[in-house]
C-alpha cells in the first residue's frame, strides 16, 4: 500500500496542469501522443505475435511434454493466460482509473508492459512463461483506460472520428509490430556477430522481447512528459474499489439477460465471432509450423511474421478507407453478415494450404482479415444504434459484450489447443483440418444467431 501510495504521488507531481481539452489549439496535443503512446505500445505488443508459438513449443519439450500434442496444448493454455489476467483486473484497473485518474493508469500499464514482456523473453520453464503473461495481461488495462481517456476530452460528435483514429493505431501497430517481430527472432542465426555466441543461441526469443520492452519504455517516457490527465479531480469517483471491480465483471455477464432480444443477439453474435477467430489465432501457427511431410507448411518466424503483417495491413485498408463508403452504400447488416461469411471460409481454408505459392496463403488470409475488418465496425454500429433506439445505456451494453466477448478470448484458444492435442495425429475424419473446420463452423453460428433478427428503423438508416 505505501509504494501504491508513493506511486500515485510521484505521477501527481509530474503530471502538472491539465491541457485545455476544449480549445482548438491543445485538444490536438493530447490526442497525437496518445496515438503515437498507443501505436508504439501496441507494435511492442505484437511483436510476440510470430514467436510465441515456437518459444511456448521450446519450453514444454523442456518440461518433458515430447509428444505433439501434450507440447501443444501448452499453447492454448499460456493465450488464455494473458486474457485471463486482463479479463479479471481490467474493470478493476478502469474503475481505479474513475477514482486517480487515466493518466497513472496508462503509465501504469506501460510499465507493466515493458518489465513483463522482458521477463517474457527471459522464461526457462512453462511455469515462468505462464506467470508472466498472466500479469502482463493482469497489468495493462490501456485499451480500456485508452477509450475512457477519449472519452473525457471528446464530445459526442467528436467521438466517432477518435475512436476510430485510435482504431488505426491498433491496425498500424499489428501490421508493424509481427513483420519486426519475426526479423528480430534468433537474432545469432539471422545476424550472427555481436549475436554469434552461446548465450543468445539458448535465448533465441530475447532480443524481439527486449526490443518489446524497450518501445514500451519509450512510451512510458513519452507519456509521462507531454500526455496530459483528461480527468479533473473534481469529477473522479470515491468508494470501494473492490464493489466497482469483480462485482462489475459479474453484472456485465448477468445484465445480458435483461436486454432487449435484438440487443442479445448481436452480443451473442459477437461472441461466437471471437471464439472462432480466437481459435483460429491460437493453432494457425502451429499449423504453419509443422513440417511439410505431416500436411504443415514448414514455415519459420519470419515467415509468419510477414503473414500477420500483411493481415494487419488488409485491416487498415477495410477499415481505415473501405468501411466507410461500404456502410453508405450497402446495408450495414448485409456487410456484418458478409464480414462473418468470408471470416468462415478463409478459417475453413487454412489446413488446405499449401507452402507454395505463397500468393495463395496471403489470399486465404486475406478473406479472414477482411471478413473481420467489415465485421468489427459494422456489428459495432449496429449495437450502439440498437441500444439507443431501445433506450438502453449505452456503457452497460457496452460492457455487457466486453464481458462476454473476454470470455471468448479465454475459452477460444483452451478449446483451440485442446481439439489440436488430440487430433494432430489423426487420421480420416479426426486431423489437424477439425480445429478449422470447427472454428469455420463457429462462425458461421453467428449468422444463424442474427437469423430473424428485427433492426429498428434507425439501424437501417444509421451508418
Amino acid at each position: 500500500m505505501k509504494f501504491a501510495h508513493e506511486y500515485i504521488r510521484w505521477i501527481e507531481r509530474t503530471k502538472g496542469k491539465r491541457a485545455s481539452m476544449s480549445d482548438g489549439g491543445n485538444e490536438r496535443s493530447p490526442l497525437l501522443i496518445l496515438f503515437l503512446v498507443v501505436l508504439i505500445d501496441m507494435i511492442g505488443f505484437t511483436l510476440v505475435i510470430p514467436f510465441l508459438t515456437y518459444f511456448i513449443q521450446d519450453l514444454a519439450e523442456a518440461d518433458g511434454f515430447l509428444n505433439a500434442g501434450s507440447r501443444d496444448r501448452w499453447v492454448g493454455i499460456v493465450l488464455a493466460a494473458y486474457t485471463l489476467g486482463q479479463f479479471l483486473f481490467t474493470p478493476i484497473l478502469g474503475s481505479l482509473s474513475d477514482k486517480i485518474g487515466r493518466r497513472p493508469i496508462l503509465l501504469f500499464g506501460l510499465v507493466a508492459n515493458t518489465v513483463f514482456l522482458i521477463l517474457f523473453g527471459l522464461a526457462s520453464a512453462l511455469w515462468m512463461a505462464l506467470l508472466v503473461r498472466f500479469l502482463a495481461g493482469a497489468g495493462n488495462g490501456n485499451i480500456a483506460v485508452t477509450k475512457a481517456y477519449i472519452g473525457d476530452i471528446s464530445s459526442s460528435d467528436q467521438l466517432p472520428a477518435r475512436m476510430g483514429m485510435i482504431g488505426a493505431s491498433f491496425g498500424l501497430g499489428f501490421m508493424i509490430g509481427p513483420f519486426i517481430g519475426g526479423i528480430l527472432t534468433d537474432p545469432a542465426s539471422s545476424f550472427g556477430g555481436p549475436f554469434a555466441n552461446d548465450w543468445w543461441e539458448a535465448h533465441p526469443y530475447f532480443l524481439p522481447c527486449l526490443f518489446s520492452g524497450v518501445l514500451s519504455a519509450i512510451s512510458f517516457l513519452l507519456a509521462i512528459k507531454m500526455l496530459p490527465e483528461s480527468l479533473p479531480k473534481e469529477e473522479r469517483k470515491s468508494g470501494p474499489q473492490n464493489e466497482l471491480g469483480f462485482k462489475k465483471i459479474i453484472n456485465n455477464l448477468v445484465g445480458i439477460k435483461d436486454l432487449n432480444p435484438t440487443v442479445r443477439k448481436l452480443i451473442f453474435v459477437n461472441a461466437s465471432f471471437l471464439l472462432a477467430f480466437t481459435m483460429m489465432h491460437t493453432t494457425f501457427i502451429l499449423f504453419t509450423a509443422m513440417p511439410i511431410d505431416k500436411g504443415g507448411l514448414g514455415y519459420d518466424e519470419r515467415m509468419n511474421g510477414y503473414i500477420f503483417a500483411f493481415v494487419g495491413l488488409i485491416g487498415v485498408i477495410v477499415q481505415g478507407g473501405l468501411i466507410r463508403p461500404l456502410t453508405k452504400k450497402y446495408d450495414v447488416r448485409n456487410l456484418m453478415v458478409l464480414g462473418i461469411f468470408l471470416t468462415a471460409f478463409g478459417l475453413g481454408w487454412i489446413p488446405y494450404l499449401n507452402p507454395t505459392p505463397f500468393t495463395i496463403v496471403l489470399l486465404a488470409m486475406t478473406f479472414i482479415a477482411a471478413g473481420n475488418g467489415l465485421f468489427q465496425p459494422t456489428q459495432s454500429t449496429l449495437l450502439t444504434t440498437e441500444a439507443r433506439g431501445g433506450n438502453l445505456d449505452l456503457g452497460r451494453v457496452m460492457g455487457a459484450q466486453e464481458g462476454l466477448g473476454a470470455l471468448s478470448r479465454i475459452i477460444g484458444p483452451i478449446i483451440a489447443a485442446f481439439i489440436w492435442a488430440e487430433t494432430v495425429e489423426g487420421v480420416g475424419l479426426w486431423t489437424y483440418h477439425t480445429v478449422f473446420r470447427a472454428a469455420g463452423l463457429i462462425a458461421i453460428l453467428g449468422i444463424l444467431i442474427q437469423w430473424g433478427m428485427v433492426l429498428t428503423k434507425t439501424s437501417d438508416d444509421e451508418e
